[in-house]
């Protein structure tokens, strides 16, 4: 049937339906969401995914990481997370399952390094609690460098061991079996 209505009470029936539920003000924070994925090329699968970071600055307010790392990845010049760093940054740092690609120089080291460190939270003497496994010893030098910097006054020892032979004379005869 056809309902009936002054245009004052349209008026009113209009504003009712402005108030934002909950899923509506969910929906415009998805479509936001994916507008800003999009903006930056990032694609993702998966459900329940942590939404992404566009600043350093919500790494520290939103998860806490340690205010030295923050202070050496602004001294080392970065300033904006790339689009790798934007999304896995957040999925790391959420504890999820991560297969990242992205090119060559587009910051995947920084975007593993920084929930690894923050994870840590802080060095303990009890040998070795992250391992990093690189296909190539010019990548595990890159990674390395970039951890020594990023880590840079925290505490945490970074090292790189590339020969076994080398690793027992470093660490002892008996590191294999500790660690």
């Amino acid at each position: 049937g056809i309902k009936w209505m002054s245009s004052l009470e349209a008026k009113f029936e209009d504003a009712k339906d402005k108030k934002p539920t909950a899923e509506k003000l969910e929906r415009l924070r998805r479509e936001k969401i994916n507008r800003f994925r999009n903006k930056h090329r990032i694609s993702v699968q998966g459900t329940d995914l942590p939404d992404p970071v566009a600043t350093f600055d919500q790494l520290q307010k939103e998860y806490k990481v340690h205010p030295k790392i923050m202070e050496n990845i602004q001294a080392s010049g970065f300033r904006v997370p790339t689009p790798i760093q934007m999304q896995a940054i957040p999925v790391m740092l959420h504890g999820r399952e991560l297969l990242a690609s992205a090119p060559t120089g587009s910051g995947k080291t920084l975007a593993f390094c920084i929930p690894l460190l923050t994870h840590l939270k802080q060095p303990r003497n009890k040998g070795f609690r992250a391992l990093i496994i690189s296909p190539t010893r010019e990548l595990a030098s890159q990674t390395h460098r970039e951890l020594v910097k990023l880590a840079e006054g925290t505490g945490f020892r970074i090292h790189m061991i590339h020969k076994a032979a080398e690793a027992a004379k470093k660490f002892g005869p008996k590191s294999s079996k500790k660690f």
